[in-house]
């Protein structure tokens, strides 16, 4: 057997060990519809056989608690890592975000109980085809017209339509935004400064009605991981905090409810050298053909100059095949990438490549994106520690 010469490349890697979301059965966008289908709200399906209907249930979102990094940390979430045999219904499994796992995309997912080809908030940047231009959907800039955007209803709308108490308690500086309109929006929305005032409203929130679906969110632990690292001390005392967050709450839960925690993602660390960052705007061959490039770090959308998508798909699979996985975008919506069915106004929305971190390494761009460059912890991807969330269980 001749040995590899120096001029050979490994193959790429194929796209079908990208291990997918599970979409339709264990995915965040299947965890509303089910817990709203059993208080009876028409026209949603429970598609997670294993949870149990409660007539009160409160969904408390925590930003960026990956399922691998909550079981990496027992002495600093005891709370929560007793509960993990109570995953997902009992059977101690976690949900999986949704790609990219990202939090504009897995907070629609979630509000909208649609995965990210319906939803059509497909990655944290991408393509207005309308304008040619980069949107960020986390911060809608430039803001462009919501309900066009993201025309389904939420599934808290349809609840609320349905006679159910539907409540959401967060940050007030959430209650307007356009993200919060299109993802989160029917019923009441609650704003409270400190996680324990969310935490009190929402068990309030929960009791006010005989059938209620409650939604409560905590984003400082996101915070601290991409600051600081999901190895800091700064991100382990946040996940403290969260972890006497989730018992306050569990302790005021009203009779017939169910409190679920779960999270929009996980994370990564990923060092500071030339092996773990790619900068792409100090590359001329990533740079060749490409018009816009989206999405972040681990999960890129690339959008190449007219007539330049295959030579850009090539030249991509080749730098970066063996740490991402790379697709075209008609490959990466056989493959599933963004769920079962992409909407035609998303298509376009979608890069003309993508590229999915396989590897502890990121695409930065550190010009254009000098912020995101600098984080220490990053998302996105397909891999467990980003695509695994927990969906512990409290019962009263």
């Amino acid at each position: 057997m001749s040995q590899l010469s120096a001029w050979d490349h490994p193959e790429p890697l194929a796209l079908d060990t990208a291990p997918l979301p599970e979409y339709g059965s264990g995915s965040l966008a299947d965890l509303l519809p089910t817990l709203a289908a059993g208080m009876g709200v028409p026209g949603l399906t429970a598609t997670i056989g294993e949870l149990t209907p409660a007539d009160r249930v409160c969904v408390f979102l925590v930003d960026g608690l990956g399922w691998e990094q909550l079981r990496a940390h027992p002495d600093e979430a005891p709370f929560l890592n007793s509960l993990l045999g109570s995953s997902r219904g009992g059977t101690g499994r976690p949900l999986t975000a949704g790609y990219p796992a990202t939090t504009a995309t897995s907070l629609a997912s979630v509000g909208t109980g649609l995965p990210p080809g319906a939803h059509g908030l497909p990655g944290y940047t991408v393509r207005n085809p309308a304008t040619g231009e980069l949107m960020n959907q986390l911060r809608w800039q430039p803001w462009t017209p919501p309900h066009p955007w993201q025309p389904y209803p939420t599934v808290f709308q349809l609840a609320h339509e349905a006679g159910v108490h539907a409540a959401q308690v967060s940050s007030p500086t959430f209650a307007q935004t356009p993200l919060t309109k299109v993802a989160l929006s029917g019923g009441a929305f609650h704003g409270r400064l400190t996680g324990e005032e969310r935490m009190d409203l929402a068990a309030a929130q929960l009791a006010a009605g005989d059938r209620s679906l409650v939604y409560t969110y905590y984003a400082e632990l996101d915070g601290a991981g991409h600051r600081y690292g999901v190895a800091s001390d700064t991100w382990r005392g946040q996940l403290m905090y969260v972890d006497r967050l989730a018992q306050r709450l569990a302790e005021q839960l009203p009779p017939r409810s169910a409190l679920y925690v779960t999270a929009d993602h996980g994370m990564v660390d990923i060092p500071f050298d030339e092996d773990h960052r790619i900068d792409f705007d100090t590359d001329w061959e990533l740079r060749a053909g490409v018009a816009l490039l989206g999405g972040e770090g681990r999960a890129r959308h690339v959008y190449a100059v007219p007539g330049a998508q295959n030579d850009v798909l090539t030249v991509w699979r080749e730098v970066l095949g063996e740490q991402f996985w790379v697709a075209s975008r008609d490959e990466a919506i056989e493959a599933g990438w963004f769920g079962p069915h992409v909407d035609e106004r998303v298509y376009a929305r979608l890069g003309d490549v993508l590229a999915a971190a396989h590897d502890d390494v990121l695409i930065t761009a550190s010009e254009r994106e000098p912020k995101e460059s600098a984080l220490v912890g990053n998302h996105g991807s397909m891999t467990p520690a980003e695509q695994l969330v927990p969906l512990l269980e409290v019962r009263s």
